[in-house]
């Protein structure tokens, strides 16, 4: 008997499509067939879907994907609600709801937006609902927008505590180098660590359709493997995909985190992956080792300097003095008491005031926390 799992779906725009740009009822029709399968066995399941810009540019009068910004996103407009009519239509067909939440990465930044997406997410699933994420098109901009739903996925993984991340797109996973140029690449079906060969394995976007490369996609699988969840990579294609990879039969790339690595709590998660950061901390060399290696807390005379203006309770970038992040936390002091509390005559009570408490950092040998944020 199978464990039931909440699990993570994400769809590229190529794998919806048709080549002409059209949604493609054959390619929906699976995914939703799967899916439903997925829902029959127990599971609960967010999808997380591209392909508004993909689907709605043609209708909005374009030969081809607009590349600039108000185009696309008028073209968004269009095409989110031709995809989530069609989704919402095959759902009902196997009995079950769906709903839509839109997003914008300023929801991950603000903690409490963050924590209503969390709340709403989790009221959708407990009652079996099939949530349906998409970047919100209409409204991102060049400066705000996730630049591909890759990144998107593992963060809401994240968010819900999925236990499984699955990555469909129009290639068949990870290969030791880029199969379209290399005729003897070879694909990696296990992968345990985010290594540099890994990184350099990875390959640009091979569909004209979609945003995400391969590069994309291992930085989602660093954010993913960060919070504990195990990520699939395959191709959407592939007659039975998604039930064959929960199940652990499907041919990809399956990354698991290794058993030592523990997973970051929901504030860890906030603070490494989607808070940003008001300012910086640089450390005195000494305070470095102590901090990572010890996990000990931010006392006021371990800081060399501090830049930026951030408030009480404000997500800080920690480096040293290489200017090479270490960590990100929550700082219990403004910056202007900071400086104060710098400049001020110091003594054994000032110097031991504690600027972040342990709990309230991450460190960057934790989890990639310059990734996607």
């Amino acid at each position: 008997m199978s464990i039931e799992k909440r699990i993570v779906i994400k769809i590229g725009s190529s794998s919806l499509t048709s080549r002409h740009g059209e949604i493609s009822k054959i390619k929906l029709e699976k995914l939703a067939t799967e899916i439903a399968h997925l829902k029959d066995a127990g599971h609960e399941v967010v999808l997380v879907s591209s392909g508004a810009v993909a689907a709605g540019y043609r209708k909005l009068g374009c030969l081809k994907r607009p590349d600039s910004l108000p185009e696309k996103q008028a073209a968004a407009s269009i095409g989110q609600g031709l995809l989530i009519e069609s989704y919402s239509h095959l759902f009902l067909s196997h009995g079950y709801v769906a709903s839509q939440i839109l997003i914008l990465r300023s929801d991950f930044l603000d903690q409490t937006r963050y924590q209503n997406v969390r709340n709403t997410l989790n009221v959708l699933l407990e009652r079996g609902i099939i949530p349906i994420v998409n970047e919100n098109d209409t409204l991102s901009t060049e400066r705000l927008n996730f630049g591909d739903n890759d990144t998107l996925a593992a963060k809401v993984a994240g968010l819900v505590d999925a236990d499984q991340l699955v990555i469909l797109s129009d290639i068949d996973g990870l290969y030791d180098k880029n199969p379209t140029t290399h005729g003897d690449a070879k694909l990696i079906e296990r992968v345990t660590e985010i290594t540099d060969e890994i990184e350099s394995a990875a390959g640009g976007s091979g569909s004209s359709v979609g945003t995400g490369g391969m590069k994309s996609k291992i930085e989602a699988v660093k954010i993913a493997m960060a919070s504990g969840i195990s990520t699939f990579l395959g191709n959407a294609n592939a007659e039975n995909i998604i039930v064959d990879a929960v199940g652990e039969k499907a041919v990809g790339t399956y990354f698991n985190c290794k058993k030592s690595v523990t997973a970051l709590n929901q504030k860890k998660k906030w603070i490494a992956f989607h808070s940003g950061s008001k300012g910086e901390i640089i450390l005195n060399p000494d305070a470095v080792d102590r901090m990572v290696k010890k996990r000990e807390s931010l006392r006021l005379k371990e800081i060399y300097q501090i830049d930026g203006r951030f408030e009480k309770g404000s997500v800080v970038r920690v480096m040293d003095t290489d200017e090479e992040e270490i960590a990100r936390g929550v700082v219990k002091v403004s910056s202007v008491d900071l400086q104060r509390l710098l400049k001020a005559d110091k003594d054994q009570s000032i110097d031991s005031t504690v600027i972040m408490e342990m709990g309230d950092f991450v460190c960057h040998i934790d989890a990639p926390i310059s990734v996607g944020v």
